[in-house]
């Protein structure tokens, strides 16, 4: 649930909120303290940092705002280390299948798998070319993000 508002409010605002997040987080880490959940509290607490740390690259290179990245960590307290695994890797392809229709609904298609190309072969200039960009490129990741986790409770 935590993850479709989050995708619903970054689809209206292109932000998720940091209340939304850090209660996420407070809920995920209190239903495994009390035992209400499959996860152990270690395991949630793992979950978050593996979370944060799956998208914290994305965070750097320009490519995710801090928002995803902290969605990330919380719902890694509500799936524990294995789902968020699972939650990053269908989050990441569906991802890369929004940006992809988003840069062809724009005209920048061949733009964008030219710098994507370059994240290889010169981060630094991709990073900069990116960050000059990022307000005629942004979307919201949130519903890539949610559909993700979705898929990872559900193949729990």
């Amino acid at each position: 649930m935590t993850a479709v508002v989050a995708a619903a409010i970054d689809v209206r605002t292109g932000r998720i909120p940091n209340a939304l997040t850090a209660a996420a987080a407070l809920v995920g880490l209190t239903l495994a303290a009390l035992g209400l959940t499959h996860t152990t509290l270690p395991m949630a607490v793992l979950g978050g940092v593996l979370g944060f740390a799956l998208m914290l690259p994305g965070r750097l290179f320009g490519g995710t705002g801090g928002g995803d990245v902290k969605l990330m960590a919380a719902l890694g307290t509500l799936l524990g280390p294995q789902q968020i695994v699972v939650a990053f890797l269908v989050g990441a392809v569906a991802g890369g299948a929004l940006a992809v229709g988003h840069a062809w609904h724009r005209g920048r298609l061949a733009t964008t798998m030219s710098r994507t190309a370059q994240l290889v072969v010169d981060p630094a200039a991709a990073k900069a070319a990116i960050d000059q960009a990022a307000p005629r490129t942004r979307f919201a990741y949130g519903p890539a993000l949610a559909l993700g986790a979705v898929f990872a409770t559900m193949w729990h």
